[in-house]
């Protein structure tokens, strides 16, 4: 199977690219713009299989989203290119229109003129998978608000962003299953709680905090730390969507959750407590926690109910929260090149002798 990967070189499409090149035997063709995000050296283990091929691409370019598709001829689409940092969407609202919206629909306007070429086998076969998230819902009731069972995100929630990026998402999700009503376009939507673990790009809470620790700079918490999220560990979610791109049934959702519930002070503590134990200094790293005045329209809670894809695909996650925060502790402890290649620009100036002035 020959599968176009969007966004490869971020969070999440490296792992998911790493999975499948290490453990399937599909191949890769992986199209990414390479933002202040993307990052090929996520991808140095599996960049020299005969299986995987790189494209910089920007998702918004018909012309050259047209190309790679003649040339590489995919079975399917994974899309995960996205902006994707909340913060930065409430800055700067219009690079999030731009590629989650405008891309998603110059993407799905590509692979419909490739998709209706084929012939009827190979148009039956055809994937569009959409990766998207659970911000698009909204929030939850939490704790503080409501006593008993609280509810969960289903594939039938009704949506309610509360922040530019994830309306942009959620606009994205609504072309994708236009695309599918009008014109019969193949497509499957997943929606995953946050996610965490190795290769994450130092502006995300987990690893803001564990570098920040390490630097003896504060640790940022917005409020009270009280927000609730669902946290799922980047590998579990990469299985996950394979099985959806090989299983899934077209037209379908499904939300994907790590059975992780934790308050956002509840994770620093626990990133604290890990560095306590492995890189001990005189002070618990928890004196650096620093509260600082919360962001506008933060949604309290987020909680997926994975129920469809486990009873219908077979899949769980394998990390439960404490095995996969102390993985990714010691993944960043072990890892300083990674890190200090990113944050000092490094890689950025290695991009730019290796593919010119436009990266």
């Amino acid at each position: 199977m020959i599968i176009l990967v969007s966004g490869g070189a971020g969070f999440i499409g490296s792992a998911l690219i790493r999975d499948i090149i290490q453990n399937t035997n599909s191949r890769v063709v992986n199209i990414d713009k390479l933002t202040y995000a993307g990052n090929l050296e996520s991808l140095i283990e599996v960049s020299n299989s005969d299986r995987y091929t790189f494209e910089q691409v920007d998702i918004c370019n018909r012309a050259e989203l047209d190309r790679v598709f003649r040339t590489y001829q995919p079975q399917a689409v994974m899309h995960l290119a996205a902006e994707s940092h909340v913060d930065r969407s409430i800055s700067g609202p219009a690079d999030f229109i731009e590629t989650n919206i405008v891309g998603t629909y110059t993407l799905l306007e590509a692979a419909r003129a490739y998709w209706t070429g084929l012939d009827e086998p190979s148009k039956s076969a055809f994937r569009f998978h959409h990766i998207s998230t659970d911000e698009v819902y909204g929030d939850l009731p939490h704790p503080e608000e409501q006593e008993g069972i609280l509810p969960l995100f289903t594939e039938f929630t009704p949506y309610g962003p509360s922040s530019p990026y994830s309306a942009s998402k959620a606009s994205s999700d609504h072309l994708v299953r236009a695309w599918r009503r009008t014109y019969g376009l193949p497509t499957i939507v997943t929606n995953c709680s946050n996610n965490y673990g190795p290769y994450h790009f130092p502006e995300k809470l987990i690893p803001l905090v564990i570098l920040n620790a390490l630097e003896g700079k504060p640790l940022p918490v917005y409020g009270k730390g009280d927000q609730i999220r669902d946290w799922l560990y980047v590998e579990d979610h990469a299985r996950a969507l394979y099985k959806v791109v090989t299983e899934g049934k077209v037209g379908d959702t499904y939300n994907i959750g790590g059975h992780n519930e934790k308050q956002n002070i509840d994770v620093v503590h626990a990133i604290c407590d890990l560095l306590d134990e492995l890189v001990p200094k005189s002070q618990s790293y928890r004196e650096q926690i620093t509260f600082v005045p919360d962001r506008p329209g933060h949604d309290r809670r987020y909680a997926i109910d994975a129920t469809k894809i486990e009873a219908e695909l077979g899949w769980r996650p394998r990390e439960s929260f404490e095995s996969g925060i102390r993985k990714t502790v010691e993944w960043y402890l072990n890892n300083q090149d990674w890190v200090n290649s990113v944050k000092s620009g490094a890689y950025r100036n290695w991009l730019t002798l290796q593919y010119g002035e436009k990266v």
